[in-house]
């Protein structure tokens, strides 16, 4: 495993994350769970991401039974805050301070730890002051209940604004998570040279497209029974790559794959790790041989010519447009 800094900060982080988003407490069961988890360690991931929103706050419950009895000042744990979890009360959702403030307490007995390294902005909240969100980030720095602060899929002027209050409030964002993979690149246009200019790299997302770059969807072929997209409440997440004509592209990259002695999955992993601003990719995993697979694309080169070649194959299948990076709109006036 190789590690990289976040940003400008201190702080590295293992260049394949390992993420419990749609597992934990929710398709695969806590022992097998807590496996995977260990098989993660095994192969030197030392960086966890999860969310309160993930599983209804039972996610964050897996991950710090799972991790538990390791070294604290060994692990890198991420969470985020914003989407409505528990009761979603009118005070249980959004970058509010009172929410704020409740949420890293519910996380931290969650996971059984005192601090979490990175606390993340899960989207941007129109309807609340970014001062008081900011300042309320702050204070959580000083506490000591958070030790670095990020964002996910704000849009660059977002980015620019929190980063201006934030330096004035004496700490700095060092992170932004956003969606990323060969199909899916909106943030390269607008969103990555802002992050660059101020000082945060990206922690991507679905690296994968959802499983679609593994090449196990074939074109005009029935859904693998057990899959994500054959799944109701999940393959709405992938209906944009799900088109025939993208299906056949990505079968195209099978002999660049092969050409480099690698899976699909790795060689999509490979592609994220490569390219500008990106510190590291989230995975997941629902049995603990999927982790020492993903963990084989860590240090892999893929040469000019082959990206090249991606880009190519392609074409007009990748998504750019950076006006898709977005969050949930403020409700209208007096709702």
């Amino acid at each position: 495993m190789q590690h990289r800094h976040l940003g400008t900060s201190g702080l590295k982080v293992s260049e394949i994350i390992y993420g419990n988003w749609l597992t934990h407490a929710s398709q695969v069961q806590d022992k097998q769970a807590i496996e995977t988890v260990h098989a993660a360690l095994d192969g030197g991931i030392t960086t966890f991401d999860t969310a309160d929103v993930y599983a209804n706050q039972a996610a964050e419950t897996v991950l710090g039974t799972a991790l538990k009895g390791q070294r604290r000042e060994g692990l890198e744990i991420l969470t985020k805050v914003y989407w409505p979890v528990a009761e979603k009360g009118p005070n249980d959702v959004g970058l509010g301070r009172k929410h704020i403030m409740e949420s890293i307490n519910g996380s931290l007995n969650r996971l059984n730890t005192d601090y979490v390294d990175l606390y993340q902005a899960h989207r941007f909240d129109y309807e609340t002051p970014l001062e008081e969100t900011m300042q309320a980030f702050a204070d959580l720095v000083r506490m000591g209940k958070v030790l670095y602060v990020g964002v996910s899929e704000w849009t660059a002027d977002q980015i620019r604004q929190g980063q201006a209050l934030a330096t004035q409030m004496g700490y700095r964002l060092i992170s932004n998570q956003p969606q990323y993979s060969m199909l899916w690149r909106i943030v390269e246009g607008e969103v990555v040279p802002a992050s660059k200019e101020l000082g945060l790299s990206q922690i991507v997302w679905s690296p994968l497209a959802q499983g679609v770059l593994t090449g196990k969807y074939l074109p005009n072929a029935e859904l693998p029974k057990d899959s994500r997209a054959a799944d109701s409440e999940i393959g709405g997440f992938m209906e944009k790559f799900m088109t025939e004509d993208t299906l056949t592209r990505v079968q195209k990259l099978k002999p660049l794959a092969e050409e480099l002695s690698l899976t699909m999955a790795q060689f999509g992993i490979a592609w994220v790790l490569q390219n500008q601003n990106v510190a590291a990719a989230i995975v997941g995993a629902s049995k603990p041989e999927q982790i020492a697979s993903n963990v084989a694309a860590v240090g892999v080169e893929i040469p000019a010519e082959t990206m090249k070649k991606v880009d190519e194959i392609l074409g007009s299948a990748v998504v750019t447009d950076p006006s898709l990076t977005k969050s949930p709109n403020p409700r209208p006036t007096g709702q």
